[in-house]
């Protein structure tokens, strides 16, 4: 998650530098490293798509969507 929202940030938002992320990216790293290390599912976690756990709040599910639909091909 943290490289998706890496190149999400420098490619939205313009942030340069290595590990370098806006405010608005920041908290959202952060948000969803809370999230990981909160799940029940440990290792196992199923994708979000996939889970019948809804962790997320729906701002922040609709943010994670956007930052995985730009980053997920260039990733490729």
């Amino acid at each position: 998650m943290t490289a998706m929202i890496g190149i999400y940030c420098r490619g939205q938002h313009g942030s340069h530098g290595a590990g370098a992320l806006c405010l608005e990216c920041q908290q959202l790293q952060d948000y969803a490293g809370v999230r990981l290390e909160r799940c029940r599912f440990g290792a196992e976690k199923p994708t979000c798509s996939n889970c019948p756990v809804h962790c997320y709040q729906k701002t922040r599910r609709d943010q994670v969507k956007a930052v995985m639909r730009y980053a997920g091909p260039r990733m490729l």
